[in-house]
């Protein structure tokens, strides 16, 4: 990926990023400055021995939970403290798949969770399958290389499972709702993603990931497809981590990530990302969930390096894609 002269990256902003934590560091060095994998490696493997990937496993439970001890329960619930939770975050820094404390929580949430049908809950009062957690479930067996053959039922049940808009919905099959939820479509989106990397040539996978593409395509990514209006403010403000929640950047980093071809209904959240950016060229953090969290990354309304590097990932690659 070569450096793109619409939006080169000013050096300030590249050494700021790179006095970061490791998780930050192996991704700028990757993503934005294209270092030798060797040295991208490197770097990566310091993700579980020191900064926020060290802090997050010397939090983890003897049986696999996080937060069980505290509030005896630790697998899905509390947010933002449990073992599902945790477990995402870790997969966002970047901890290395295999890791053995990862791979003993997301065996911990596999035999914990209820089935139905191929599908899965973690609720106890709930009688089935629900896309949001299927989905987090899934692409967290497939980016840590856990390897169950309920991962490829569930993975099965969610394609089963795609709305005929393109996306899912968390409340299909509790409630019947039928059109699909943003938040429920980006999460499966991930986990059907991480299944592909294991299996590139399953084209029920690649068309499963192109109609939820179209889905927020036909959004704008965050606007209605019948009025064009905003359809919820939060869509449109910048947080991290997002923990089941979507917003524009977690959405173009996703398209980013999959190296997605340039439509031009990209357009209208790209200009809202761009427009985002800080005088002194960085991206804020706009919002929190409310809920408990092991330690603070960032402040909110302060300069992030987590959402600085994801738009400037954003940017490079869409000036690669636009004509």
């Amino acid at each position: 990926m070569s450096q793109p002269t619409g939006h080169p990256i000013p050096a300030d902003t590249r050494d700021w990023l790179l006095e970061g934590d490791a998780s930050i560091r192996w991704q700028t060095l990757r993503e934005l400055l294209d270092a030798p994998e060797d040295v991208v490696n490197a770097e990566r493997a310091n993700v579980s021995t020191t900064g926020w990937g060290q802090r997050l496993l010397e939090f983890q439970d003897p049986d696999g939970r996080w937060a069980g001890g505290l509030h005896g329960r630790g697998v899905y619930g509390p947010k933002w403290t449990s073992a599902t939770y945790t477990l995402l975050l870790l997969r966002r820094l970047g901890l290395a798949a295999g890791h053995p404390q990862a791979l003993t929580g997301v065996n911990m949430l596999w035999d914990r969770a209820s089935y139905f049908d191929g599908g899965l809950t973690i609720g106890v009062t709930i009688e089935a399958p629900e896309a949001c957690v299927t989905s987090m479930f899934v692409a967290l067996a497939r980016y840590f290389e856990y390897d169950d053959p309920r991962v490829d039922t569930a993975l099965e049940w969610l394609l089963a499972n795609q709305l005929p808009d393109g996306g899912w919905n968390c409340r299909n099959i509790r409630f019947g709702d039928t059109h699909s939820s943003f938040h429920t479509s980006i999460s499966a989106l991930e986990a059907i993603t991480e299944a592909l990397r294991a299996q590139p040539n399953r084209a029920d996978l690649t068309a499963a990931i192109a109609g939820g593409t179209e889905f927020f395509l036909n959004h704008r990514l965050y606007k209605s497809h019948r009025t064009g209006e905003v359809v919820s403010a939060a869509f449109t403000r910048l947080s991290f981590p997002p923990r089941w929640h979507f917003d524009i950047l977690r959405g173009l980093d996703f398209f980013a990530e999959i190296d997605s071809p340039w439509d031009k209904r990209y357009t209208d959240a790209l200009d809202l990302l761009i427009g985002k950016r800080r005088r002194d060229g960085r991206w804020p953090v706009q919002q929190k969930y409310s809920g408990d969290v092991w330690f603070d990354m960032e402040k909110t309304g302060g300069p992030s390096r987590w959402n600085t590097l994801r738009a400037l990932r954003v940017i490079r690659w869409a000036d690669r894609k636009r004509p």
